[in-house]
């Protein structure tokens, strides 16, 4: 209950302060390419329940393409999403989902349905036990996640045998240690 508080009390006050910014960052994206200014993707949220995260879009609007990872010089993302992604500022709209209780302000990233589905049972109970996160462990260690991506023939081949492993153990290491004190550090 006192994380909820924390979140909830947290995130309007992000949203309270930075509206200027973040409208700013949508006209941006508006001026920079054609199609909404909020990119809208389901994730897996607590108890495996689906939920529509928010961000702000940072590709081109069009067909979809096979690759669910943007890594490197991706020409999908267009030149705000460059700038966009690189300081994380995408995320911004995902206080709307904290305040909205679908997600906290820490906790483990929530994932795409199609990863979900790969991770081990019991990993999958413990890091879906707990609210999604807007950062996390994984997210400080795999900050350069892209970078890492970009250095290999198969980025999804080894998202999905290296990264995604490291990520899931960091994820179970936060739901076992979580605490306020945690997350304000």
């Amino acid at each position: 209950m006192l994380k909820r508080c924390f979140d909830f009390c947290f995130a309007l006050c992000v949203l309270l302060l930075l509206w200027p910014v973040m409208l700013a960052i949508a006209v941006w994206i508006k001026l920079d390419s054609r199609g909404p200014v909020i990119f809208r993707q389901i994730r897996v949220g607590r108890s495996e329940r689906p939920f529509v995260v928010l961000k702000f879009r940072s590709m081109y609007v069009g067909p979809s393409q096979p690759p669910s990872l943007a890594v490197g010089v991706d020409r999908r993302i267009t030149s705000a999403g460059r700038i966009i992604r690189r300081y994380k500022l995408d995320e911004l709209p995902q206080f709307v989902n904290v305040l909205k209780g679908q997600m906290s302000v820490v906790g483990p990233r929530p994932e795409l349905p199609q990863y979900v589905a790969m991770y081990p049972p019991v990993m999958r109970r413990t890091v879906l036990s707990v609210r999604p996160g807007i950062t996390d462990f994984a997210s400080l260690v795999y900050r350069n996640e892209g970078a890492l991506l970009t250095q290999c023939a198969d980025p999804e081949v080894r998202y999905l045998s290296e990264i995604l492993p490291a990520k899931l153990a960091l994820c179970e290491r936060y739901v076992r240690e979580q605490s306020l004190l945690m997350d304000l550090k």
